[in-house]
Order: C-alpha cells, then sequence, then structure tokens
C-alpha cells in the first residue's frame, strides 16, 4: 500500500527547486498580509475570517493541492518516465496510494503550519478561529490531493486545469454562487471549521455538516479509484 522508493522519488520531484518556490510563495503571501492586517487593524475577530477564510482556505489552499496532486503524478505521465515505473513488479493501487499521501503530506505541510501562525498574528486564537481553520485545510488537502492526482492522472494539461478549478470554481464561483458553493470542497472544509468555531465567530458554510463529510470522504475515495483505474490502464509502453 505504501513504498518508500515511489515516495522518496515522489518528494524529490515535488520539493524542487521550481516547485518549492510556489510552494513557499503562498504561504509567505498569507503571512505578509496578516502582519499587515494586524499592524493596521490590531486584533480583530472579522479580520482573521475573511483573511483565512478569503485568501487561505479559498485560494492558498486549492492552489497548493494543484501543484502538489498533479506534480506527483502528471509529469512522469507526460514525459513517458512512468513507464519505468510501471515495469517494476509494483501494484498500480501502491503507486497511486504513495504517490497519494505524499502529496497530501506536503499540502498539509505548507497549508496548515502558515494558517495556524496566520491566525495566531491575526487574533490570537480567539473565538478558535485559527484552530477552525487549520483543521478545515487539513481536511480540505486530502480532498485536493485526491482530485488533482486524478486529474494529472486523465489530462496532459493537468496543471492548467487544475488552476482553473482552483481559481474559477474554488476561490471564484465557490465564494459567490449559492448553486456552487454545494460542489465546493472549500464549502465542505468550511462546514468543518463552523462547526470547530466558536458561534460568535461568524464562520458560516452553506454545507451541512454531515453532507460536508460524506461529500469529502466521496471525493477523496472516487478520486483515488479511479486514478488507480487511469493507471491500470496504462501499459509500459506508455499507450492508455
Amino acid at each position: 500500500m505504501y513504498n518508500h522508493t515511489v515516495a522518496r522519488l515522489t518528494y524529490r520531484a515535488l520539493l524542487g527547486r521550481r516547485r518549492v518556490l510556489i510552494l513557499i510563495a503562498l504561504p509567505a503571501l498569507l503571512l505578509t498580509i496578516s502582519l499587515a492586517v494586524r499592524l493596521i487593524g490590531g486584533s480583530d475577530d472579522g479580520a482573521a475570517v475573511e483573511v483565512l477564510g478569503g485568501f487561505a482556505l479559498a485560494s492558498m489552499v486549492p492552489l497548493i493541492g494543484v501543484v502538489a496532486g498533479t506534480g506527483a503524478i502528471a509529469p512522469e505521465i507526460d514525459d513517458g518516465s512512468i513507464v519505468y515505473l510501471l515495469a517494476k513488479p509494483l501494484p498500480r493501487r501502491t503507486i497511486i496510494l504513495t504517490k497519494l499521501t505524499v502529496a497530501i503530506a506536503v499540502t498539509v505541510a505548507f497549508t496548515t503550519a502558515p494558517i495556524l501562525v496566520s491566525g495566531l498574528i491575526l487574533n490570537g486564537n480567539s473565538q478558535g478561529i485559527a484552530s477552525a481553520y487549520t483543521v478545515a485545510a487539513a481536511v480540505a488537502a486530502v480532498a485536493y490531493s485526491a482530485i488533482f492526482l486524478l486529474l494529472g492522472t486523465v489530462s496532459r494539461n493537468a496543471v492548467v486545469f487544475g488552476l482553473i478549478y482552483a481559481l474559477v470554481w474554488e476561490a471564484l464561483l465557490g465564494s459567490t454562487l449559492p448553486g456552487v458553493r454545494t460542489l465546493s470542497v472549500q464549502q465542505w472544509s468550511l462546514s468543518l471549521a463552523e462547526g470547530i468555531a466558536a458561534s460568535g465567530a461568524d464562520v458560516t458554510s452553506d454545507v451541512a455538516l454531515p453532507l460536508a463529510l460524506v461529500l469529502l470522504v466521496a471525493a477523496t475515495v472516487l478520486g483515488t479509484w479511479y486514478s488507480i483505474r487511469r493507471l491500470t490502464a496504462l501499459t509500459v509502453t506508455g499507450d492508455g
């Protein structure tokens, strides 16, 4: 179910010079914004919700998910080097589950810690806001990793489609259109944040928590299952 060699190669690919700069840049921007907001306006629960919900959970988490999820497998499929891995006596599900684990670990590492620190800067975790968004980011990271890993197995333009999904569907439409919110990972994870934060924190979601949990699990399981199917359909010559 987990292969250390595949994991090491995947970590090396994800944490290469170009990708790691992107992974660092977004959390650095979040921390910069948080410091500026705190210096200008002081401790404010509303500002914390706006920054952590409006930027961190709505934009930063899905964008890092795109980098980690697609980067875990899409480059190998695009350049054909995946055939060397497929030629090894490894079950395809082990390859996918290992790469998914790495993608989740990278996404969680580069999102949850910055969100927690930012929340502490903004309002010192008043009303549990920082904790709520940190847990929501961790849960969202799992679903995003599965979705974008799947995208990496089905399209040679995985990064482009992933960015469109993250920036348009999640960050823009998922934050504004009621109908879209029901089908947004952001809103599902935000429902969890709503349940954790204090009732006066003004953290709200359009999706009820039980439904949100079911949808998060379904997206993760179905994305992983279909990724395994897609990889199983590939041959060692790289032809689907």
